[in-house]
């Protein structure tokens, strides 16, 4: 079962993060929400918990007091709301620079989506 990571806590991990990417991981620019690039090899990180509570109710609501949107750069990190309450934390097995993941799956396509895990950015 993967742990289940409170706000405490995945602050906590992301001031424990590495300032610079290793080489298996460099490609990720990721600030804000992106696709993980085509021939990333996604082995390179590991799952080490996850926002998604079970038996919560759907919220697809995103959050966005300062006018940002999913896409931007300084898009605060809600873990209750939309995408964030979908989202696994990873950290790079080498270098352990950590990310946030899910999987956005529309009407015909799915699209594994990466964010880079900032501790400025967690409310």
């Amino acid at each position: 079962m993967t742990k289940l990571i409170n706000r405490d806590e995945l602050l906590s991990l992301a001031t424990s993060s590495h300032k610079e990417s290793c080489p298996d991981c460099q490609s990720l620019t990721c600030d804000g929400w992106e696709s993980i690039p085509g021939g990333f090899e996604t082995k390179a990180l590991e799952c080490i918990g996850t926002l998604r509570v079970e038996d919560n109710q759907e919220c697809w609501e995103e959050y966005h007091p300062d006018g940002t949107d999913l896409w931007s750069k300084n898009a605060p990190i809600a873990i209750g709301f939309h995408p964030y309450n979908k989202s696994d934390v990873h950290q790079c097995k080498k270098c352990g620079s950590k990310y946030l993941r899910y999987l956005e799956a529309g009407g015909y396509y799915v699209d594994e989506r990466i964010r880079k895990l900032d501790a400025k950015l967690i409310i």
